[in-house]
Order: C-alpha cells, then sequence, then structure tokens
C-alpha cells in the first residue's frame, strides 16, 4: 500500500529539548570519523544553505533563485539546513541508535494524530511502514499500474560493498606536502611542461621574433612558477603579479627567488600541450594528457567510499575580489566556458573523478546545445561513472541529473543511485503524475507517500513544501529521521536520511576547500580548467594527507598545508626524498 507517515518537530518543554540535545550528541558522534573540522549542526553560526546541487555557478544562479520561487521546487535550504545524522551506509541507520538510546518503541503520528509504535520496534530495529492508503483517481491508478508502479511496499536488501576504500599507498610519517602533490603531479609532468613551454617559445618566437629576454626554463623554475600561481590560492590576491608589488599582497619571502620579469616571460609562453596534432579535434588538447594523467593518478592513489555524489564544486569568484574590484575590472572579466562537474567520496570528499564540457564544444552535444537540458546532465552522469560499473557504488545525484532511465541504466552496470527530483529540472518520463502534483491537502511536517517499481522507489517527503527522491539503493520500508536544531526529529524514508547526510557533507567540504581555489584567472580556456584542476589536485593532496601518519607528526591545517607545498616548490624548505 501507498506509504504515508506524518510526525512533526519536537516542542518545547526541558524533555524534549534534552531529547533533542541527546540526538544531536548522537549524531556529532556519527560525524567524528568524517574528520570535519567546522561544526556540522550549525549551532556557532547560520546553518548551511549552500547547496551544490541547485546554485553552483554564476551561470545557474539565476534559474536557482527562480526555482526556489516556484511551488513544485522548494527552496533548497530547507533540506540542506537539516542536519543528517546518518553514516554512510551499508552501517545502521542512526533511527535504531535512537530507538535504543530512548530505551522504548519509537512512535510516528498516524491518521488524525493518534500516536502508536512504529513498526519494527520489537522485530530487531528494523522498522516496516504500514500506512493507510490514501485514495486516488481511478484512471490515475490504473495507468500507474500498467506502467508498473505500485503503492505496495517490499523491503529490498542494499547493495553490498566488498571493496577496500581509502588510501592505496603507505606514506610514510616523514612525507613533506611535496610527496602528497606529486602524486598527481609527479616530476615526468612537470618535466613535459617544461619541455611543451620551450617549444612553444622557439615557436613563436620563429613566428613573430626574436626574444632576447628568453631563455629556456628549468624544472626548478616551472617549480618555483607553479609555486607563484598556488600562492594565490592561499593568500587569496587577484593578481599573481601582487607578489612583487608593494601593495597588501606584496609577499617578500618568496618574491626573491624569481624575478617578476621572468616569472612574466615563462608566463607567457607556458604550454603544456604546444602544438595541436592533426588528428586533435577535441577543445582541451592543450591540457587533455594532463588530465588523463591526473586522473591516473586519482585512481590509482585512492579508492573511494560506497557512497559518492555527482556534482558541480564551487568555483565561483572570489568574493573578496568582487567586493572590492571596480566597474571596469569586472567588464573586463570574461565568463568561463566550460561546465566542471566532479564524482566525489562522500565519506572523505576526496574527488575521484573530473569531467569538462566546452560551451563551444560543437555539434549537438555542445554544452549551449544541451544547457538545462537532460540529455547533457545524462551525458556527463555517464561519463562520470564510466569507471564505476560492477562495484556496487551508490551515487547521490542532484535534479538536473536524477531520471528514472538513467538510474536504470545504471542498474544494470550495478551503480545504484538515489537522487533529488525537481518537476522543472528532472526528466521525469516514466514516473508516476500522481506522485509529482502537489496535494491540495495540507500536509504535515515528516509525511511522505512512496510508490514501487521493481526496486525503485518514487518518494514525497514533506518539509516546508514536497520534496520527491527516486531510489534504488535503500530500502522503502526502512525509516530514517531528520535532525534540526530547532524542530528536533522528523521522521522520513531512510533514503532521505542518507541523502541529507551525504548532501550536508559536500556542502561543508566545498564551504571549506573552495576558497583554496588558485585565484589567478586567465582569459584562455585551458588555463583556466588547468588550474582549476591543480587546486582538486591539492585538495586532494591533503586529504590523503590528513588519512597518513604524517598527519600525526605535524598536524596542518588546509592553509598551512598550502604554504608548506609553495615554499617546497619554490625551494624555501627542505624536501629530500622521503619514499
Amino acid at each position: 500500500m501507498m506509504a504515508e507517515c506524518g510526525g512533526g518537530g519536537g516542542g518545547g518543554g526541558g524533555g524534549p529539548r534534552k531529547k533533542a540535545l541527546s540526538l544531536l550528541e548522537a549524531a556529532r558522534s556519527r560525524y567524528e570519523s568524517l574528520q570535519i573540522s567546522d561544526d556540522v549542526f550549525g549551532e556557532s553560526g547560520q546553518d548551511s544553505s549552500g547547496n551544490p546541487f541547485y546554485s553552483t555557478s554564476a551561470d545557474s544562479r539565476s534559474s536557482s533563485a527562480a526555482s526556489s520561487e516556484d511551488e513544485d521546487d522548494p527552496t533548497t535550504s530547507s533540506l540542506s539546513s537539516c542536519s543528517a545524522a546518518a553514516a554512510p551506509p551499508p552501517p545502521q541507520p542512526l533511527a535504531r541508535e535512537i530507538q535504543a538510546a530512548t530505551q522504548g518503541p519509537v512512535c510516528c503520528l498516524q491518521g488524525g494524530g493518534r500516536r502508536v509504535p512504529r513498526a519494527g520496534a520489537a522485530t530487531g530495529g528494523q522498522r516496516q511502514l504500514h500506512q493507510p492508503q490514501l485514495p486516488g483517481p481511478m484512471d490515475e491508478e490504473d495507468e500507474e499500474e500498467r506502467g508498473g508502479w505500485s503503492q505496495t511496499l517490499r523491503d529490498t536488501p542494499p547493495p553490498r560493498f566488498q571493496d577496500t576504500s581509502g588510501p592505496t599507498r603507505k606514506m610514510p610519517p616523514s612525507s613533506s606536502a611535496m610527496d602528497f602533490f606529486q602524486l598527481f603531479v609527479p616530476d615526468n609532468v612537470l618535466k613535459n611542461m617544461v619541455v611543451q613551454t620551450n617549444m612553444y617559445a622557439k615557436k613563436y618566437q620563429e613566428r613573430f621574433g626574436s626574444d632576447g629576454a628568453w631563455a629556456e626554463v628549468t624544472l626548478t623554475e616551472m617549480k618555483a612558477f607553479l609555486g607563484y600561481m598556488i600562492s594565490t590560492s592561499i593568500y587569496h590576491c587577484e593578481s599573481v603579479l601582487s607578489i612583487w608589488s608593494s601593495g597588501f599582497y606584496s609577499n617578500k619571502s618568496i618574491a626573491l627567488v624569481m624575478s617578476q620579469s621572468r616569472f612574466e616571460k615563462i608566463l607567457k609562453y607556458f604550454h603544456v600541450v604546444a602544438f595541436r596534432s592533426s588528428q586533435t579535434t577535441h577543445g582541451l588538447y592543450k591540457i587533455q594528457p594532463f588530465l588523463d594523467s591526473l586522473q591516473y593518478g586519482f585512481d590509482s592513489a585512492f579508492r573511494p567510499s560506497q557512497t559518492q555524489v555527482l556534482h558541480e564544486p564551487l568555483i565561483d569568484e572570489d568574493p573578496v575580489f568582487i567586493a572590492t574590484c571596480t566597474e571596469r575590472e569586472l567588464r573586463k572579466r570574461k565568463k568561463r566556458k566550460f561546465s566542471l562537474w566532479v564524482r566525489q567520496c562522500s565519506s572523505t570528499g576526496f574527488i575521484s573523478q573530473i569531467y569538462v564540457h566546452l560551451k563551444e564544444g560543437g555539434g549537438a552535444d555542445g554544452l549551449d546545445t544541451l544547457k538545462n537540458k537532460p540529455q547533457l546532465h545524462s551525458m556527463v552522469a555517464k561519463s562520470l561513472c564510466r569507471n564505476a560499473a560492477g562495484k556496487n557504488y551508490i551515487i547521490f545525484t542532484g535534479p538536473s541529473i536524477t531520471s528514472l532511465p538513467l538510474f536504470e541504466e545504471f542498474a544494470k552496470q550495478e551503480i545504484y543511485c538515489c537522487g533529488l527530483l525537481s518537476s522543472r529540472k528532472s526528466d521525469c518520463t516514466g514516473l508516476p503524475l500522481s506522485m509529482l502534483n502537489n496535494s491540495d491537502v495540507p500536509q504535515v511536517r515528516g509525511q511522505y507517500r512512496i510508490k514501487m517499481k521493481g526496486n525503485m522507489s518514487l518518494i514525497c517527503w514533506y518539509n516546508k513544501g514536497p520534496f520527491r527522491f527516486l531510489t534504488n539503493a535503500y530500502s522503502p520500508v526502512q525509516q530514517g529521521v531528520i535532525i534540526k536544531r530547532k524542530s528536533g526529529e522528523i521522521p522520513c524514508p531512510l533514503a532521505v536520511e542518507a541523502f541529507a547526510a551525504h548532501l550536508s557533507y559536500i556542502c561543508k567540504y566545498d564551504d571549506k576547500y573552495s576558497k583554496y581555489f588558485i585565484s589567478h584567472k586567465p582569459n584562455k580556456t585551458w588555463q583556466q580548467v588547468f588550474w582549476f584542476a591543480i587546486s582538486i589536485a591539492i585538495n586532494n593532496a591533503y586529504i590523503l594527507y590528513k588519512m597518513s601518519e604524517a598527519y600525526h607528526v605535524k598536524r596542518y591545517s588546509r592553509a598551512q598545508f598550502g604554504e608548506r607545498l609553495i615554499k617546497e616548490l619554490l625551494g624555501l624548505e627542505d624536501t629530500s626524498p622521503s619514499h
């Protein structure tokens, strides 16, 4: 039968307050293993409303604002501010721990508000949902039954994950920041940059005239060049040339390693691939070998956990620069001509896969042709998951990617999904209309309806508005709970709890690490992508550092790690080989 469960948040009074606090403490303990230094539950400030599934770029900001005003797309802050209390599956959901902590059956409201025990309280903690069926139009019900959707729910086992996750290589306790960075950008890649830069400089001067001030770049100079660029991510200066200035962003401690004129010469001729081959048609041919090498480094150094998220990382302009720069400087800025998606481990934040799509891409698959259309995002998802088949991964997706045809195709490859649906942004092909239309009857927070088709569940859950989820990774008869600071616990299906937990972690990751992206903004698209990729590599290197024994020797913050890497690249620190 169609599942429906009603329940409000905790009210006032000393007892509910104490219970809510105990729930928060229990939830915090579930997050300790994730090593999040920020306050996950936002009690020291406002709840994090940064949602990587909605507003992730300047292009999408306007559409995100419009969707937040649409009745079918409630504001994302209602969900992202729900502090989710679930660890990455397959461990037991937090709802079971809450039931054990209360030493009695957990209750929910059904029907006219009568409080009854949740099913499963006496059967090992696995609560089954048995709710009264809601009547619906006969023609809709018949059509949906013909489409395979049923109100009868059945328990489905979670996908078993037998792979080991985490770093694949044990780094020595004496490992430096440079050691971790070179897991992804080794010396052979840097040497290739040296060769290609010198080749380009020679060809350029043959065509446009000799440059008497140019001398061939060396490996040591290339490392210093990268160090100067990376310094903009730590000191947040818009122009890397500020290092040699006498202004606020000047940095005499590193400016003496290389003169400004020499740096500008290397910047002028810098290349990863100097010339296009006759067979090359891809717009990113100038950095594609580097992206391939970087991807190989990600795959070799780390195995992600079962739960992962597909989204666009926060790579917008530095808000400090936007607030301080002149109107003329803003007009000179060029809009990004590419879109960048990632597949990210939701238990560590490690980015396992990068996918770049160019807006000027020709043909029917160009970004301008497919922008905000399901086929583009479906293509993005397939590209990001091309190496994930057969591993029983659980992939969390936003509204633009979530669709029944894509999830069914992934299921054939043993990739399981849990995604947020939007009637405006998602491909709703094959989904029952009765679950997509809003009810005329006011709904109670925590109330939900579920329909199934095979192992696929479509959930409509209410929390200051309807939220719809499509999943084949979680059983529809298992219940979870969302924890909010003021409202206490809100009942929900386990899929909603898991989605909110992983979304919360990724939001915290973006809040913490996106400010360490390299601030240098070149006009050329391939250079923009290159520096974004370098920034992601450094963030990944820091994650591996925090998971290694070296972190227990010297506990560097992300900013301190970046400073150490800059000094080592500039040759200001001893980086003797440690492995």
